[in-house]
């Protein structure tokens, strides 16, 4: 995969958010109606951007970190991820305004990263 107009979008999320907390609060029968309309936006989504999406990622399973000190297993606010495809930074941002993601499901953000190349290869 070339680097070159590619950004990994990183969505976030917390478990103690004031958000989470307000999305557990509700009855279930809304919640899932809520669930429902929110899958229906972020396929919406996809599809108004396929052009824009190189790799479609996913969510994000549990979190274990490999350092010198070994394997642990760890907590973070990754949740998903996409890579996408745009002419700049702020273009492949502009893809994530009002993303369902944060304004119907209980996620607080998406960060969008350049993807860079590897140096000397």
């Amino acid at each position: 995969m070339t680097t070159i107009n590619t950004y990994l979008a990183i969505f976030t999320g917390s478990r103690s958010s004031p958000a989470m907390q307000a999305w557990m609060a509700l009855p279930e029968d809304k919640r899932r109606v809520r669930e429902r309309e929110g899958l229906a936006a972020w396929h919406a989504w996809a599809k108004r951007h396929e052009g824009a999406i190189a790799v479609m990622g996913g969510p994000l399973g549990k979190t274990k970190k490999a350092s010198a000190g070994g394997i642990e297993d760890v907590s973070n606010q990754m949740g998903g991820f996409v890579v996408v495809r745009a002419d700049s930074h702020d273009a492949a941002a502009k893809l994530f305004e009002n993303h369902p993601h944060f304004s119907i499901f209980p996620g607080e953000a998406v960060e969008i990263m350049p993807v860079l190349p590897i140096p000397g290869i």
